[in-house]
């Protein structure tokens, strides 16, 4: 039986694919990271699977045995081919040839469900490093009907993504990320892992969508807002961040909802928790 590596190397030859580094291409050839990936993804017949990124298809071919619907968004239009040929047989395989972030995943998920009698939509996915921030966020900011989201991305990213509020390596996605879902890392995985090797190591990371919204605030939007601003400058101080991006309109008013909450003026923003920002907003509400 070929390996995945030998596999990979098939189709890179007949098909004449090479890596598209502008894409952040590197295909996956370690049998036991796809195994796990999927393994973790605690995928069955009632799900709905969307992969974003599929490439070669090395991931799109395990999720089908175990998906009751994959549908695949992919970019780059030499995949194409490629996954048709591979997948042509399935019944239970679409492809899109789209931007991710241009796509109605609202929309598509509902009609995917409706139409397959499907009870969950997850996101299973070796994203490309370049856009992995902006993918994430439209997943979790547009309120989609999801029960999960498993993807493989930078091990820095991930780090950022997977702190907890008021942590060290905490920045501004981590407080979107804690809002809207429980996030664990399942799985680090070395650059040699890959053909072409990145430079970086990657992670698995696994975000459990929430079903209730951990704090209560009177506008999300202008919280996340704040979330921003604050860490801006990261080496300021929350006081003079604030200040500095007028969400107070001076450092008298800023000192006094500080002390309102109890925090010192020297706090920077990163030693604050979600709750900690819901009250910072709520208070410049009122």
């Amino acid at each position: 039986m070929a390996s995945l590596l030998e596999d990979t190397m098939f189709l890179m030859k007949k098909y004449h694919i090479k890596a598209n580094k502008s894409l952040g291409q590197n295909f996956l050839i370690d049998e036991n990271v796809v195994e796990k990936i999927v393994e973790k993804s605690n995928i069955s017949k009632e799900d709905l699977v969307i992969e974003i990124g599929p490439g070669l298809g090395t991931l799109t071919s395990k999720l089908l045995e175990k998906a009751g619907k994959v549908v695949a968004i992919e970019l780059d239009k030499k995949m194409l081919n490629i996954l048709n040929d591979r997948f042509y047989l399935y019944d239970n395989f679409s492809l899109i040839n789209q931007d991710v972030l241009k796509v109605d995943l609202g929309k598509l998920i509902e009609e995917e469900k409706e139409k397959n009698g499907l009870k969950n939509a997850k996101i299973v996915a070796n994203l490309p490093y370049y856009i992995t921030t902006p993918i994430i966020m439209k997943l979790l900011e547009e309120k989609l009907d999801l029960e999960s989201i498993t993807v493989m991305i930078q091990k820095e990213v991930a780090n950022r993504l997977v702190s907890i509020p008021g942590s060290k390596s905490a920045g501004a996605i981590t407080y979107t990320v804690y809002f809207y879902s429980i996030a664990k890392e399942l799985l680090e995985v070395p650059n040699n892992s890959f053909i072409p090797e990145p430079e970086v190591t990657s992670e698995v990371i696994k975000l459990d969508i929430r079903k209730e919204e951990p704090v209560k605030v009177k506008s999300k939007k202008v919280m996340f807002r704040i979330i921003k601003c604050a860490f801006m400058q990261r080496r300021k101080t929350l006081l003079n961040a604030l200040v500095n991006t007028k969400v107070f309109l001076n450092k008298e008013e800023g000192i006094k909802v500080l002390k309102e909450l109890d925090l010192s003026e020297d706090i920077r923003p990163e030693k604050l928790t979600l709750e900690d920002f819901a009250n910072i907003t709520n208070i410049i509400l009122k």
